[in-house]
């Protein structure tokens, strides 16, 4: 959870009030790296951090990516920002993982520049890497060999979890909801499995597809 050690609060509408959940990026000789996107006054604030200024970090929390299962090969599957979580896991699984990336536009694609080999990138209007949506490229590289981890917009996230359950492939996902604690205080993040409604900052946020009927809920992430 990140917000800015000044200036944070008391600007339009008193906004932003609470703190933003994040993924960390990169955790390298005692830094940690995020990636970040402009979309409200919270990341705008976090966006207008120079060197010197403060940050305030509450972490680590919740449930992340877990181990392939034993005789298949990692298969990472990521959209927009949603890359940010997994090039941390590329960084642990090793350089040679396939990586399959989806983005808007060339300008958002340079995030496919951090990964380590050379990883297959889609755009939505083809100025970069293929013309196609990253889950045109899942279909062609899955087989049965393959755990699937997958972050991204919720509707790329329901349509990972619905190709792998037609192929019979396990999969990965990390969500996203709306936090306000990050330690599970408020219940303000729960979403629905098939066992009942868990709370993704302390269940999660990343969870086995096979727990879900959808990876589209109310308060998904944008």
């Amino acid at each position: 959870m990140l917000s800015t050690a000044e200036r944070w609060g008391g600007g339009e509408d008193e906004r932003p009030y609470l703190p933003r959940a994040f993924s960390y990026a990169r955790a390298r000789e005692g830094e940690l790296s995020f990636l970040a996107e402009t979309v409200g006054p919270g990341t705008r604030r976090l966006a207008e951090l120079r060197p010197g200024d403060g940050l305030e970090l509450l972490g680590p929390l919740g449930v992340g990516w877990r181990p392939p299962l034993a005789g298949t090969r990692p298969l990472l599957v990521g959209g927009g920002i949603g890359t940010a979580p997994l090039l941390c896991w590329q960084d642990e699984l090793g350089p040679d993982t396939t990586v399959l990336l989806g983005f808007r536009s060339a300008a958002h694609a340079q995030a496919a520049t951090l990964f380590g080999g050379e990883p297959a990138v889609a755009t939505d209007d083809g100025s970069a890497g293929r013309q196609a949506l990253v889950t045109d490229l899942l279909r062609e590289e899955l087989d049965g060999s393959a755990t699937v981890f997958a972050c991204g917009p919720p509707a790329m996230l329901e349509a990972v979890r619905a190709i792998c359950a037609d192929a019979g492939v396990p999969a990965q996902l990390a969500l996203e909801s709306g936090m306000a604690c990050g330690f599970g205080a408020c219940f303000g993040c729960v979403v629905p499995t098939k066992e009942g409604y868990v709370r993704l900052c302390v269940d999660g946020p990343v969870l086995a597809a096979e727990e879900l009927e959808s990876a589209l809920f109310p308060g998904a992430g944008h």
